[in-house]
C-alpha cells in the first residue's frame, strides 16, 4: 500500500518513521516526503513506552509523546523522531503559502486488536498537522525517575473529499526531484491544498469531524468487565463509600484535567457545604479569550459517586439545570452511566452541561495517576484528597467571576 517503485518502503518498525528527504530541481531547500508515526495504546505506561498517546478521531485531535526516554543521554530534541517532529512544526507553523508548501504530511497510525489479538494490526488514522509541541516532564515508570520530553498536539485534516483515504500518489509525487513543491499539491488531499493556501487560521474547519448523535448506549458508558478501567473504577467506588462526600474534591479535579485538555483556560474554585448546596458541589470558572475579547462562564459541578451499574436520570441532571443561569454551565460527573433518556432530553432540550460517566472518569484519573503517581492510582486518589477541609466554603457561584 505505501511502496513507491525504485525507492525504499515506507516503515512503521518504529513510533516516528521518518522518509528520507528529497531536494526538488531549482528548490532552495530540501523537503521531506512523509513522516509516518506509529501509536501503541496496549503498550502505554509500560517500561519502554511510559507515556499514553491520545487519538481522539471523532474531533480530529491527535496528543502524540516524542520518543525521548529516561535511558537516553541526549538531548530530548535531538533524538531522531523529535528532531524529525520539532523540524516539521517549523514549516507547519509557516506564514505563507510557500513555506507550507514545502511541510511534511504525518500519516498517522494506530495498533488495534483484531482476531483477539491485541497487536499486530495497524489501522490508518488520518493526515496531521501539528498546532502546538511542548516540552514536558515525564515519569519514566519501572525506573521510577523523570526525564525531559516533547508531546505533540495534532490536527487531523477532513479526508470527507477523499473518501476517508489518501492516494499514496501524493506521497510519491513528494518523493521524486522533478516535481516542485507547489507541483505535488495537485496530488495531495483537499484539505491539505486548503490549509496550504490559508494557513492554520483556517484548522478549524478543515479539521476532521464525525457527524453522530450525542447519545451514548449504556454499555460504551461502562468499562468492559475486569478491564483494567474497570478494577479503577472499582477502587474508586470502594474508597469513597461510606464518604461518598469526599468523592466531590475527585469530581473537581477530574472536571478540570477535561476542560484543560484542549488547551482551555480553566480556574478550579471551590467545594461547597454537605448542607444546603443546592445542588451543586463544585465551583469553577472557563475562560475564554483574553481582554475585551474574552468572558468567562461559571462552572457549577455535580458529583455522584454510586455503584458502577447504577443509572443517572433525567431528573437528577435537571436539578442541576435548574441552577444554572446566564453565562454558567454545568458539569455531572458520576461512577454510574446516564441513562438514554437521560441524554436524549439533555440534547433535546440543549442542556449546557458537561456528563462525565464512569468509563471517562476512570480514564481521567489513571492518566492523572501515570502523569503525576508513577501509576499509583490510590496515591493520586489521596493527593487530590490533601486541602480538601480549606476548599469547602460557602460563597456564592458567582463570586468565581472576581477571583
Amino acid at each position: 500500500m505505501t511502496h513507491s517503485p525504485g525507492e525504499k518502503r515506507a516503515q512503521l518498525e518504529a513510533g516516528i518513521n521518518a522518509v528520507a528527504s528529497v531536494k526538488a530541481e531549482g528548490a532552495a531547500a530540501s523537503r521531506r516526503p512523509a513522516i509516518c508515526i506509529r501509536s501503541s495504546p496496549w503498550k502505554a505506561g509500560s517500561e519502554h513506552t511510559p507515556w499514553h498517546d491520545v487519538f481522539d478521531m471523532d474531533n480530529g485531535h491527535v496528543r502524540y509523546f516524542g520518543d525521548h526516554k529516561a535511558s537516553v543521554s541526549k538531548a530530548p530534541g535531538t533524538t531522531s523522531g523529535n528532531a524529525a517532529l520539532l523540524h516539521a512544526f517549523e514549516a507547519h507553523q509557516g506564514h505563507t503559502p510557500e513555506e507550507r508548501s514545502t511541510a511534511t504530511p504525518l500519516l498517522m497510525f494506530r495498533a488495534v486488536s483484531r482476531n483477539g489479538q491485541p497487536k499486530g494490526y495497524v489501522e490508518f488514522c488520518g493526515v496531521g498537522v501539528i498546532e502546538r509541541a511542548e516540552r514536558l516532564v515525564q515519569w519514566s515508570g519501572r525506573e521510577h525517575a523523570t526525564f525531559v520530553n516533547y508531546v505533540y498536539d495534532i490536527a487531523l485534516i477532513d479526508l470527507s473529499a477523499e473518501d476517508d483515504q489518501v492516494s499514496w500518489d501524493w506521497i510519491d509525487s513528494r518523493r521524486r526531484t522533478s516535481v516542485s513543491d507547489v507541483q505535488t499539491l495537485v496530488t495531495a488531499p483537499r484539505a491539505w491544498q486548503e490549509w496550504v493556501k490559508h494557513g492554520n487560521s483556517a484548522l478549524p474547519r478543515l479539521r476532521r469531524r464525525v457527524a453522530r448523535a450525542r447519545v451514548t448506549r449504556v454499555p460504551e458508558q461502562r468499562p468492559a468487565p475486569g478491564s483494567p478501567e474497570a478494577k479503577d473504577l472499582e477502587l474508586v467506588y470502594k474508597y469513597f463509600d461510606g464518604r461518598k462526600h469526599e468523592f466531590e474534591a475527585i469530581a473537581s479535579a477530574v472536571t478540570a484535567h477535561i476542560l484543560r485538555g484542549d488547551g482551555q483556560s480553566y480556574v478550579e474554585g471551590w467545594l461547597t457545604r454537605r448542607s444546603g448546596d443546592g445542588g451543586a458541589d463544585f465551583v469553577g470558572r472557563l475562560d475564554l479569550g483574553r481582554g475585551l475579547a474574552g468572558t468567562s462562564l461559571v462552572v457549577l459541578g455535580q458529583a455522584k459517586c454510586v455503584r458502577p451499574d447504577s443509572l443517572v436520570s433525567a431528573e437528577q441532571i435537571a436539578r442541576v439545570v435548574a441552577r444554572l443561569q446566564r453565562g454558567w454551565i454545568g458539569v455531572y460527573v458520576t461512577t454510574g452511566a446516564y441513562s438514554v433518556p437521560a441524554q436524549t432530553e439533555m440534547v433535546e432540550d440543549q442542556y449546557p452541561i458537561v456528563l462525565v460517566n464512569g468509563l471517562d472518569l476512570a480514564r481521567e484519573l489513571r492518566t492523572l495517576a501515570r502523569d503525576d503517581h508513577g501509576g499509583d492510582l490510590e496515591a493520586c486518589i489521596e493527593y487530590l484528597l490533601k486541602g480538601r477541609e480549606n476548599a469547602v466554603t460557602n460563597r456564592r457561584p458567582e463570586e468565581i467571576l472576581l477571583a
